[in-house]
């Protein structure tokens, strides 16, 4: 049996990239240079905790109020806060951090329809990418936690790519913190149901991340996690 043609003779695919060959090549050296920068940035900053969440909500709602007061906690016990620099949760991260006095970081992306880090981030601690995925390393290397709202899929994708890595070993378990129960119950639920249930995961895997509605005890959580812990980087090579 034959599988069907959709690919006339004149327009099918080539096996072959020869236009586009320079051009590639000489964006290792662009994606090397954002390594190096948020590299050596970060370092200086120090310990942090990345706050995730939907860029959507506004100044009042439930959510962002919330995301404040728990930057303001981390700030107080010492921690600098990391966002992606954007409005929403973002920025009401930023906002708590700056409003305490505390390292207030942003790491922005260029997208077409994005107008800058918000004006929370301190002026010292922007870094801005074009690349997403070396944004996504630097989320991860340098967050001594993760504290994460009501979100999309950008947030659900940053939740669940860390949660991969500590799950494979390739970093070391770090503290996750979910805020918003009513929010997050579907997905627990269905975590446990499908993934644990039918053996996509290990039950021990649910233990990767804590859920609660008290911003104290997310504050908590991570500070007793570091009680008898050492701060550094998460991974190296």
């Amino acid at each position: 049996m034959t599988s069907p043609k959709y690919f006339s003779e004149e327009n099918k695919p080539r096996n072959n990239f020869n236009e586009d060959s320079h051009r590639d090549l000489w964006s290792v050296f662009k994606i090397m240079g954002e390594f190096v920068d948020g590299y050596d940035s970060l370092l200086r900053i120090g310990p942090c905790i990345s706050i995730f969440g939907s860029a959507r909500l506004k100044p009042g709602s439930k959510y962002y109020e919330m995301a404040v007061k728990t930057a303001i906690g981390i700030s107080e016990n010492g921690f600098g806060v990391i966002t992606g620099g954007g409005p929403g949760i973002m920025e009401a991260a930023n906002k708590g951090a700056f409003q305490y006095g505390g390292k207030s970081v942003g790491l922005g992306i260029d997208l077409p329809k994005e107008q800058g880090v918000n004006k929370f981030v301190t002026a010292e601690y922007v870094i801005n990418f074009k690349y997403f995925f070396v944004r996504k390393v630097m989320f991860v290397k340098y967050a001594q936690g993760f504290i994460v709202f009501p979100g999309g899929f950008g947030t659900l994708d940053e939740l669940f790519e860390t949660l991969t890595l500590i799950q494979t070993e390739k970093i070391e378990k770090i503290p996750i913190v979910l805020i918003g129960k009513e929010y997050w119950k579907g997905l627990t639920d269905w975590i446990e149901e499908r993934l644990v249930k039918d053996g996509y995961i290990s039950k021990a895997d649910t233990g990767l991340f804590y859920l609660t509605d008290d911003t104290d005890l997310a504050i908590k959580y991570i500070c007793d996690f570091y009680k008898n812990r050492k701060l550094q980087p998460n991974f190296s090579y």
